[in-house]
């Protein structure tokens, strides 16, 4: 990406450079059709499939961070991985404006009415990432204080092995959770 007029990032790529979001030769989102009855210029799709289209594209993140696969979230949404080409650029730390809850690091006991609290406030349609070991299952600290498991105190819809995971398996775990969003009706 280079620098554009006014501060404004310009694709490098000659093939996408002056082609408009409408060219017949640029794809399409799945389940949205070119050829239209109506008219040139007009696409037609279901209503779930493009309200499930922005709502992948969109999702906003919340960090639980509490050890060290919070260092590593970092390097996720760092300029070397870049979590904002998979749509998930806006960190939230509000989890009224977060839909992705992404605990990292080992939670007591203590912590687990946080985390449920922090889980209710935020809207449907929602989804938990259990980020390593210590959220998934404990990891090594199997002891008086520590919660075995974020899936104790609230639903995960995806498990990232690993002690910290790296950035390839939180770009893998967005990736699935983005075709789980696909796969199910869009909430009305």
């Amino acid at each position: 990406m280079a620098q554009g007029r006014d501060g404004v990032g310009v694709s490098e790529d000659p093939a996408r450079r002056g082609v408009p979001a409408d060219s017949p030769g640029r794809p399409l989102p799945r389940g949205i059709h070119r050829e239209s009855p109506v008219g040139e210029g007009v696409y037609l799709t279901k209503l779930d499939l493009a309200i499930n289209w922005a709502r992948k594209n969109s999702i906003w993140p919340l960090p639980f961070g509490t050890a060290c696969c919070a260092i590593e979230f970092m390097g996720v949404v760092s300029s070397v991985f870049d979590l904002s080409r998979f749509g998930a650029e806006v960190v939230r730390f509000s989890p009224r404006q977060s839909d992705l809850l992404l605990v990292a690091g080992t939670v007591t006991y203590k912590q687990a009415p946080i985390l449920r609290r922090i889980y209710e406030q935020m809207c449907e349609p929602k989804w938990v990432v259990a980020m390593g070991v210590c959220a998934s299952s404990g990891g090594f600290y199997d002891n008086y204080c520590t919660l075995q498991g974020i899936d104790k105190v609230i639903p995960v819809d995806f498990y990232i092995a690993g002690c910290p995971p790296r950035p390839e398996a939180i770009l893998q775990a967005l990736l699935e959770i983005q075709k789980k969003i696909e796969r199910n009706p869009a909430p009305r």
